[in-house]
């Protein structure tokens, strides 16, 4: 089975086109950071990143075209492949593509109103720190 999920932001807004027997594609990439250890957070060592190439074809393609942008986090499932080229250094590199199965929308829709403030999140635990009203609680 070849299946890959992956969380991550897109690079550049998407491109989307027709083929020409008129079938919608649609590109686009999305950075994904690697997971650091406790010492690397500590140190202020900037994550790794992997760089997906994902292609939506047909519906799914003319969504991302019209949802998605720059910046954006993405949720992507879909079988994944790997292809070599020659850069123009002369090395041998390798590309990552996706045909996603199905693409989800992580970020907030932009809306005329206040922008909402990005939770806090706990260096130690990783987890967001949310601010709740305990009348709300059901229990």
């Amino acid at each position: 089975m070849n299946k890959l999920t992956i969380i991550g932001n897109l690079t550049r807004d998407p491109e989307l086109r027709t083929t020409s027997s008129g079938i919608s594609v649609c590109s686009f990439t999305v950075a994904v950071n690697r997971k650091q250890s406790a010492q690397q957070r500590q140190a202020g060592q900037q994550p790794e990143t992997d760089f997906f190439r994902v292609t939506a074809w047909r519906q799914l393609g003319e969504i991302c075209g019209k949802f998605l942008q720059k910046g954006k986090k993405v949720a992507v499932v879909g079988s994944v492949s790997v292809s070599t080229f020659t850069g123009n250094d002369g090395a041998t590199r390798a590309s990552l593509e996706v045909t996603a199965e199905d693409v989800e929308m992580l970020s907030p829709r932009v809306s005329d109103g206040p922008v909402p403030e990005e939770p806090k999140t706990d260096a130690q635990s990783g987890f967001q720190q949310v601010e709740m009203d305990t009348d709300e609680l059901p229990f």
